[in-house]
């Protein structure tokens, strides 16, 4: 049942739109995979049945009390074939602060494809969820992953030791932010540009 609410963002090639029951195959070719989910922070899904229970936290986000909205990216023309998701989650609205969290299947890597869909999703957050800064957790070993987000804007803060655990160990993570005020001078520098 999808969500009359749900915030549904275009950008030239993409919609990026509320995950359905329907996207689950999808979402564990992606989550299924190991070798793609060794950064992602969990471990990989095991089964349909885990991808369908997927679907239902990623549309759970939206009435925790700490929200998010989680966008699957599709691309235009194309709404019922999911490529990856984003979204932003673990909203602090007193601190006016989220985190920021993606991934895409292989097939679509190397397009531009993520850029494209965070940098809306980035305008939504800082208009929408008025947010000074949006944080980011990367694996040091992530490097194509920091140099998205380094393209976005983002810097790094620092090096948190052990911060996350997956595939049974504890990993180190690299602590990323971009704060509106850098966004919108970003913005402002390309508009002139």
């Amino acid at each position: 049942m999808s969500d009359p609410d749900f915030p549904t963002l275009h950008t030239p090639r993409l919609v990026l739109r509320e995950i359905l029951l329907a996207d689950a195959p999808a979402l564990l070719a992606v989550h299924g995979n190991a070798q793609d989910m060794r950064w992602f922070g969990s471990d990989p899904l095991a089964d349909l049945a885990a991808a369908e229970g997927l679907v239902a936290v990623f549309a759970g986000w939206r009435r925790q009390p700490a929200p998010g909205t989680r966008w699957g990216l599709s691309r235009r023309g194309e709404e019922h074939r999911l490529l990856g998701s984003c979204g932003l989650f673990g909203w602090n609205r007193q601190w006016r602060k989220c985190t920021l969290g993606y991934e895409l299947h292989p097939s679509a890597r190397g397009q531009g494809l993520m850029d494209e869909a965070l940098r809306t999703v980035l305008d939504w957050g800082f208009a929408h969820m008025r947010l000074n800064r949006i944080e980011a957790l990367v694996h040091p070993d992530n490097a194509a992953s920091r140099r998205s987000l380094q393209r976005l804007g983002f810097q790094a803060e620092g090096l948190m030791r052990e911060a996350g655990h997956w595939h049974g160990r504890h990993h180190d993570l690299i602590g990323m932010a971009l704060l509106a005020r850098d966004w919108r001078a970003a913005g402002a520098a390309q508009a002139s540009a």
